[in-house]
């Protein structure tokens, strides 16, 4: 089991930055790709970023490429979330995940989230 704790969220004006993060325990957090993914109530889950576990490897989705960084520390077992330049319509909850790194199953661990607000 991997346990996922995100944090850093928060109410940010339109054009502000917030940092994310997420805590595991559990297992070797290097052993694990992570991801960060977004949801408003009514619509699906989006993707918003991933990283290797070694953090060599990294995609974004369209949405956000420019904006976000997903970075990790592995000493630590966190991953981490920037995101600049936020909108209103950034506006939603965000979490992590993990899965085998170098794998492409499902997202296998999941965090509570933690809510994000833009303010326009």
């Amino acid at each position: 089991q991997v346990q996922l704790v995100e944090s850093g969220g928060g109410l940010v004006q339109a054009g502000g930055s917030l940092r994310l993060s997420c805590a595991a325990s559990g297992r070797t957090f290097s052993n694990y790709a992570m991801g960060w993914f977004r949801q408003t109530p009514g619509k699906e889950r989006e993707f918003i970023a991933s990283i290797s576990g070694s953090g060599g490897s990294t995609s974004y989705a369209n949405s956000v490429k420019g904006r976000v960084t997903i970075s990790r520390d592995n000493a630590k077992n966190i991953a981490y979330l920037q995101m600049n330049s936020l909108k209103p319509e950034d506006t939603a909850v965000y979490s992590c995940a993990a899965r085998p790194t170098g794998t492409t199953v499902s997202w296998r661990y999941w965090g509570q989230g933690t809510q994000v607000t833009v303010s326009s």
